[in-house]
């Protein structure tokens, strides 16, 4: 099947292209967003000799044009270990329409990268919402990644017999069972109040990776906490994983446990806020009854 990529025709009449780039550089960032190794998420694998091959540059020339684009043009990145590329304004020109076909291959595609770095350098020049989520979906997936690579388990759990085992074991077993429909419900809450309010129907990565505050002892009642910053993210019309995690993140770093501390916390902040925009004085009006006259004070020569 043939490949398509969208070139907007005004680039060649842009002010950054016609100032700071070359006849060379221009050459060069239309063969990076159009050749056949490009992708649906602006991330693709690419060596320096193919580029070299295809465009009819030398590889000496053609590391001096990537290091021209990434450092004074800031419009890409090239990891020379995994040979990945990255367009920053990929999503401007390509990421447009969704559908499901569309979604299902930018997720084959997030799965393959190696360097998931470049994932939010392609995501701050993505506009549209939906593709968005996606990407953050997998940027925060790649975190908690990262983050476990860190703990190691040094301490081994001893669990002594007692005569009446069988009796804790049956209560333990029934106290299981209630925790574990309490949360199913409050997964059904959260993924509710997601879908109907526009964070992404298709993005089930990002409701999985949500799904984890869940499991986070530090709140009194996690659910509560979590869809509490889903109704702010609405409110600041910001549906996106990542704001969503930083609120909950902030919460946890103050110590505010519960919606109620949660409440009083922005509440203070709302007052304090209200109380800098009133220190502000006001302009003074002009008097309704000011008239200017500019021949005032000026005596006629004619007369």
């Amino acid at each position: 099947m043939a490949k398509f990529r969208m070139v907007l025709t005004g680039f060649w009449r842009q002010a950054f292209t016609l100032e700071k780039m070359t006849t060379d550089d221009k050459l060069f960032y239309i063969y990076l967003l159009t050749n056949e190794k490009t992708t649906q998420v602006g991330i693709y694998e690419i060596t320096k000799k193919e580029m070299a091959f295809e465009t009819g540059y030398s590889i000496e020339f053609v590391e001096s044009l990537l290091k021209r684009f990434t450092e004074l043009h800031k419009l890409i990145r090239y990891n020379p270990e995994t040979c990945e590329i990255a367009i920053k304004d990929w999503g401007k020109y390509n990421l447009h329409k969704g559908g499901k076909p569309m979604l299902d291959c930018i997720k084959k595609e997030l799965k393959e990268v190696k360097d998931t770095s470049l994932l939010s350098y392609v995501c701050e020049g993505i506009e549209k919402e939906e593709f968005v989520c996606l990407f953050d979906s997998y940027i925060e997936q790649d975190d908690e990644k990262v983050e476990n690579n860190f703990v190691q388990e040094t301490e081994t759990d001893v669990v002594v017999m007692s005569p009446d085992t069988s009796s804790k074991k049956k209560d333990n077993d029934f106290n299981s069972k209630k925790e574990d429909h309490s949360r199913s419900e409050d997964e059904k809450e959260i993924i509710e109040f997601w879908d109907n309010n526009g964070f992404g129907y298709s993005n089930v990565n990002a409701k999985e990776q949500l799904l984890t505050w869940l499991d986070d002892s530090s709140f009194l009642h996690p659910k509560e906490v979590v869809v509490k910053a889903l109704g702010i993210a609405c409110a600041n019309n910001k549906r996106r994983l990542n704001y969503v995690s930083g609120i909950l993140k902030n919460w946890k770093n103050e110590s505010l446990l519960s919606v109620d501390e949660i409440d009083s916390y922005l509440q203070k902040h709302e007052v304090y806020r209200s109380k800098q925009t009133k220190s502000i004085p006001e302009r003074k009006a002009a008097p309704k009854e000011f008239v200017l006259d500019l021949t005032a004070g000026e005596e006629n020569e004619y007369h």
